[in-house]
């Protein structure tokens, strides 16, 4: 076999590959075999026909194809493997020779993964932000327990709508005077200053009564979802029908009691520090396990293909629409709510999936120097721990994994994941 390498745009090669003629021929008689298998023929039994039949039925260009389709892939990897190529794509195949008793010729043209020039990825100098709970951070879960606990009671007479009240109020919406679909709502709940309508209504609600009208003027946003309300003036003619408060219950021992298993508000405190510490510590960990990741890859040499940046980019809107879809919506339907495009979507992934493209090839070559191999009890604990997520026993999910074909896959993930750990197993004391 005869390989010759022809460098192209967009970081492609193309492989010129020559198979002899002896194995074009033994190609032909096994593709006869093979066809002769896998069609009727009349008058004889599967696999029972000589190769002129078995030509004279199918065609001569499809036992050639046949034969081509048995020689190629050996070929191909045989080719890969002597000119040291990693493809990232699926070759595209031109052939230029194929006939019997003679030399088989054609063209791959593939993507290979890029050179990767490795820096500095161990003993990295990676500090762990330091944990520091204050008395303001125990007050403020506190509060957030003592917000629980509050009961709603209804203002009293006269009173004035304030910031934090909760009011129901009809309102119907007008632009250029006319009113327009959806903008019309009866004893609607909100909450003033929960920033949940558009910017600046609720704050035109601030000192109104029950029973008052009153004409709040806002400009929707530029991004807003419904297209052709976007940048639009619009008024609101809005009437307060009820105004609530909250009433707060005081932070003491009664509390404690009903918001935890402790008898008193000290120990109440004291478990509270105690879980925010631990939260803090987790977070300073990961926080510096993701910076010695990134350091590591930002050190790296490599100019990416942008077909694997393409790639990743379609995989990562493939996992959203099968979330959205868990949620019972449909890709299109969350493109129109959001007021973008696939273009747009595709473009806001880019970043993200460049970073990740160019993280997963640091982790590859980081293998590779230091020899980082998985192991059968690596996949195990691996599809232990997808068992345990998805509350599945591990031989479903093994079963699941083998089903799709993606053993690969997983050994992939370990990999990266075990090569992580070893960077930061080698971080800097």
């Amino acid at each position: 076999m005869k390989v010759t390498v022809e460098n192209g745009e967009n970081q492609q090669v193309t492989l010129t590959i020559e198979v002899e003629a002896a194995e074009v021929n033994k190609a032909v008689e096994q593709a006869c075999k093979r066809l002769a298998n896998r069609v009727s023929i009349p008058g004889f039994r599967k696999g029972k026909a000589p190769r002129m039949i078995v030509e004279r039925h199918v065609g001569k260009d499809a036992v050639l194809q046949e034969a081509f389709d048995i020689v190629a892939p050996k070929a191909l990897s045989k080719a890969f493997d002597e000119q040291k190529i990693d493809p990232v794509t699926r070759p595209s195949v031109d052939i230029e020779t194929l006939e019997e008793g003679k030399d088989l010729v054609f063209k791959a043209t593939v993507t290979p993964r890029p050179e990767v020039k490795l820096g500095d990825y161990k003993g990295l100098n990676v500090p762990k932000n330091e944990v520091n709970i204050t008395d303001e951070d125990v007050e403020k879960q506190l509060k957030t327990f003592q917000d629980r606990q509050g009961k709603l009671v209804d203002a009293p007479e006269g009173a004035e709508v304030k910031d934090g009240d909760f009011t129901t109020l009809d309102f119907k919406g007008f632009v250029d005077g006319e009113a327009f679909d959806g903008g019309e709502g009866k004893d609607y709940p909100l909450q003033i200053g929960s920033n949940s309508f558009i910017p600046g209504f609720e704050d035109q609600l601030v000192g109104a009564k029950i029973g008052e009208e009153r004409d709040v003027n806002v400009k929707f946003p530029e991004e807003y979802h419904a297209k052709e309300l976007a940048g639009k003036d619009a008024t609101f003619k809005c009437t307060i029908r009820s105004i609530k408060t909250k009433e707060l219950p005081a932070i003491d021992d009664e509390l404690a009691k009903k918001v935890s298993k402790f008898e008193t508000l000290d120990e109440l405190k004291a478990d509270i520090r105690k879980n925010l510490e631990e939260n803090a510590e987790r977070t300073a960990e990961n926080d510096q396990k993701s910076a010695a990741i990134e350091m590591a890859t930002n050190n790296i040499t490599v100019d990416i293909p942008a077909v694997m940046i393409d790639n990743r980019v379609t995989a990562m809107i493939q996992e959203m629409a099968m979330r959205l879809e868990q949620q019972g919506m449909k890709l299109e339907q969350y493109l129109q709510y959001a007021g973008t495009d696939i273009a747009k979507l595709r473009e806001q992934y880019r970043e993200t999936a460049e970073k990740n493209v160019k993280t997963d090839l640091m982790l590859e070559e980081v293998a590779k120097a230091e020899d980082i191999k998985v192991e059968a009890k690596d996949l195990d604990e691996e599809v232990a721990a997808m068992a345990a997520a998805y509350g599945a026993t591990p031989q479903q999910v093994q079963k699941i994994i083998k089903e799709q074909g993606r053993i690969g896959d997983l050994a992939a993930s370990v990999l990266r994941k075990k090569t992580a750990q070893f960077i930061i197993d080698n971080i800097a004391k």
